[in-house]
């Protein structure tokens, strides 16, 4: 049959209708399956636990993001991977590898339930518990197209485990009755140590009104607790008793806790309770004994009061004593009481003690003596540290003991009070604080002093090495040395004097000297700093000469520290003012100045060795402080006395300096000994210097070599030998501390060569006092320089 051309195109027209209808469809089911895929992706991402499906080969297809976190795999790298890969476990026990429920799921098709004991091992090598579950994944005709794993972490709820594990076998193995209960009283738990203290077993309590274990007098006790608790009070070592099974009567130390549920409702209560039975009874027996003890004290000293021998003793001894009552009022007192205070027994005796008129209490003392008064029952001493005052007027320190006295039924009889004079410790005590103070300050100064010098040396050294070609700029740094180093060798050197002083072994070289030389002298020696300064120096000596008895170098020593401290404490331009006048047998020299004066409390300790005074400018003068005792210790050792005056601060100072003197003489007095010898020049010896210090040899060496020696080195006592022997030196520079073999014994061992015997050796050492000069004599040393020596040309 033929068709027309209207019904193809009528037949068109209905096959491109079917066509898109069919194009919509299939759109709307696209759209439908991407909108329950995103559903299904969401709610998949969303729950907190971790989820990962595989295809029918056990490989992964899909990964949530807590699947993620937990393998430590990323989606886009494990996709394709095989399951038993992104998620490896092992047992918890064996540490075995386990198959994979997911794949245990494809092999049999069924659901694997939650699995426990199981450890997932991460990519980070990290190991964490998880309980895991799979189920298999069919189409619409039952194929298996794969699987779902669905696993968590259980991490926290295992340590919740493992901690109330721990805590029931704490519970379990405590000596002390752990028990719980309701806020009604109703016991819930029931440990292993309270089947031991009250003799029930948990079957037989639980259940059971706490009161079951306390006895009828003390049930309002329990009320009162319970209702405490659930105020949400805690209880703390709450001692009472309480009634085991068989009757016995116990006595308990509770702690009492509330227990609250995850609201923070209080629902119950759990309490441990400690059983403090024998504990009572030892304290009980000891009561018991103090009161037999006391007892038995106390017939004892009624017997030893009968006694003439005791009462005796009371008057004789060296401490205070006496007997309080109750109320404080003194009833006794010894003799040596009464009368280094002054007072007769009708004046103290009746009187309230902090009443008595030669104490001084503080209202701490009184409150120390109510106390043991008042509270001599709990025969607790006192004790403490108080003032009171001798006839005199003076006031002076006791170490003050209270002691109650009872009867042998406890009751308080008295308060005993002795006492012991402590003034003297107290004393001792603020002296040797105030020189441990002063000590502390001082060393803080003699390291600041010390390390003054040692900048501009360190600098010197550096300036040398750099402008060696330099001769103008080398011997400014080398004046600059010997200027810091000359400091510090006076800074040791007034160390050493004060230390010789203090220990007696400074030896003077007494003769008869002139006065207008000692100050001449002093003048020389402090002329720089004073000219430094700007100040005006104004001397004052008698017409007619002033002989002394004296060292001329220690006294003159002693007016150049005066006339120094003034230079060093008087502001630029000021003046200095020196006078002289005999006064009877005596020669009085004052050294003025209008400097910055002393303050009054720094007068009576300006002279002690660790003093120092608190000056403004005195961080930038120089100086340990030590001048003014130096300058004491010398003036006494001449027999003479030394003063310090000033009007205050601000306002100069004066010091005076009296001196026995000599009958006058018109002869020419301090020559008899020549001044020394003048220095030659001796050229062209061979010298062996010997230290361990190799710094120290070196320098030595070469200081000797330039003033035209020949000079060899050694570092101990054997090198010394070898070297000795060998370059038969002439003159051995010999430190005196080395090792292997010391200085002296090198010596001893030159001096037996023959070609030793001729050699000059010289000790050369830190040590100088007069016992180290014999010592190297003895050893067979010509001479004794300390370091450090001066080499003069």
């Amino acid at each position: 049959m033929a068709v027309n051309e209207d019904e193809e195109d009528l037949l068109r027209s209905v096959a491109m209708q079917n066509a898109r209808s069919i194009l919509l469809a299939r759109r709307r089911a696209e759209d439908a399956l991407q909108k329950q895929s995103e559903w299904l992706r969401i709610a998949l991402s969303s729950i907190g636990d971790g989820v990962i499906s595989t295809d029918a080969e056990g490989r992964v297809t899909f990964m949530n993001a807590i699947a993620e976190a937990l393998t430590a795999w990323p989606q886009g790298e494990a996709m394709g991977h095989p399951l038993a890969d992104i998620f490896p476990i092992i047992d918890e026990c064996t540490r075995e590898p386990i198959e994979n429920p997911a794949l245990r799921a494809l092999r049999e098709g069924t659901i694997v339930g939650m699995a426990n004991h199981t450890i997932l091992i991460a990519r980070d090598g990290t190991e964490r518990p998880v309980d895991d579950s799979a189920a298999p994944m069919r189409d619409e005709s039952g194929a298996l197209l794969g699987s779902v794993l669905v696993f968590r972490d259980v991490s926290e709820r295992k340590r919740a485990e493992e901690t109330r594990t721990r805590l029931a076998a704490i519970v379990e193995s405590s000596d002390d009755a752990i028990v719980s209960k309701t806020l009604d009283g109703i016991i819930r738990s029931w440990n292993a140590g309270a089947e031991r203290i009250f003799g029930y077993t948990a079957e037989e309590v639980v259940g059971q009104p706490i009161t079951l274990i306390i006895p009828p007098e003390r049930h309002d006790e329990e009320r009162e607790i319970l209702a405490r608790l659930a105020r949400g009070e805690r209880i703390d070592h709450f001692e009472t008793v309480r009634m085991a099974k068989s009757g016995r009567r116990l006595d308990i130390s509770l702690t009492v806790s509330p227990v609250r549920d995850n609201a923070g409702r209080i629902v119950g209560a759990s309490k441990i309770a400690r059983d403090i039975t024998e504990r009572k009874h030892a304290e009980h027996a000891l009561r018991e004994s103090e009161r037999r003890y006391r007892r038995a004290a106390i017939e004892a000293a009624q017997a030893a009061a009968a006694n003439a021998k005791f009462r005796a003793f009371f008057e004789q001894g060296t401490n205070f004593a006496g007997v309080l009552a109750l109320d404080g009022t003194l009833v006794e007192a010894n003799r040596l009481c009464l009368d280094t205070c002054g007072f007769t027994r009708d004046e103290v005796i009746g009187k309230p003690f902090w009443e008595c008129p030669w104490w001084n209490p503080s209202p701490a003392l009184m409150d120390m003596v109510r106390s043991a008064c008042l509270g001599a029952a709990d025969g607790r001493p006192f004790r403490a540290e108080t003032n009171y005052f001798v006839a005199d007027g003076s006031e002076r320190v006791v170490d003050l003991i209270l002691a109650p006295v009872t009867d042998e039924t406890g009751r308080a009889l008295f308060v005993a009070a002795t006492g012991t004079d402590i003034t003297e410790r107290r004393q001792m005590e603020d002296v040797l604080r105030e020189q441990d103070r002063r000590k502390d300050e001082f060393l803080a100064l003699l390291a600041h002093e010390l390390r003054n010098p040692l900048a501009p040396l360190r600098n010197g050294l550096q300036i040398m090495r750099l402008a060696r070609d330099d001769a103008r700029i080398v011997d400014q740094a080398r004046g600059m040395m010997e200027r810091q180093l000359e400091h510090m060798v006076r800074l040791i050197d007034d160390l050493l004097d004060v230390s010789r002083i203090n220990r007696n072994k400074m030896q003077l070289r007494r003769s008869r000297v002139l006065l207008a030389e000692v100050v001449s002298s002093a003048v020389e020696t402090a002329r720089p700093l004073i000219e430094a300064a700007g100040h005006e120096l104004i001397l004052s000596l008698p017409m007619e000469p002033i002989c002394l008895d004296a060292d001329l170098t220690r006294l003159a020593q002693v007016f150049a520290n005066l006339l120094t401290n003034s230079a060093k404490y008087t502001p630029h331009g000021g003046h200095i003012r020196l006078d002289a006048r005999r006064q009877g047998e005596d020669v009085i020299v004052f050294v003025r100045d209008d400097g910055i004066g002393i303050p009054a409390e720094s007068l009576r300790s300006i002279f002690d060795m660790f003093s120092q005074v608190d000056r403004s400018i005195e961080r930038t003068t120089g100086g340990l402080g030590i001048g003014l005792a130096l300058v004491k210790g010398l003036v006494e050792m001449h027999g003479g006395t030394v003063m310090a005056e000033s009007p205050g601060m601000g306002k100069g100072s004066t010091f005076t300096v009296r001196l026995p003197a000599l009958e006058t003489h018109l002869e020419r007095v301090g020559e008899d000994e020549p001044r020394g010898a003048p220095a030659t020049s001796v050229l062209g010896r061979r010298i062996l210097v010997v230290d361990d210090n190799q710094d120290s040899a070196h320098s030595m060496a070469r200081v000797l070599k330039l003033r035209g020696h020949e000079v060899r080195t050694a570092y101990d006592g054997i090198a010394a030998l070898e070297a000795a022997g060998e370059f038969r030196p002439e003159v051995i520079l010999m430190d005196v501390g080395m090792p292997r073999l010391n200085g002296y014994e090198a010596a001893r061992r030159i001096r037996v060569q023959p070609w030793g015997r001729s050699v000059i050796i010289i000790a050369v050492t830190g040590w100088g006092q007069a016992g180290d000069r014999i010592q190297s004599r003895e050893a067979g040393c010509d001479g004794h320089l300390v370091k450090p020596v001066d080499i003069k040309k």
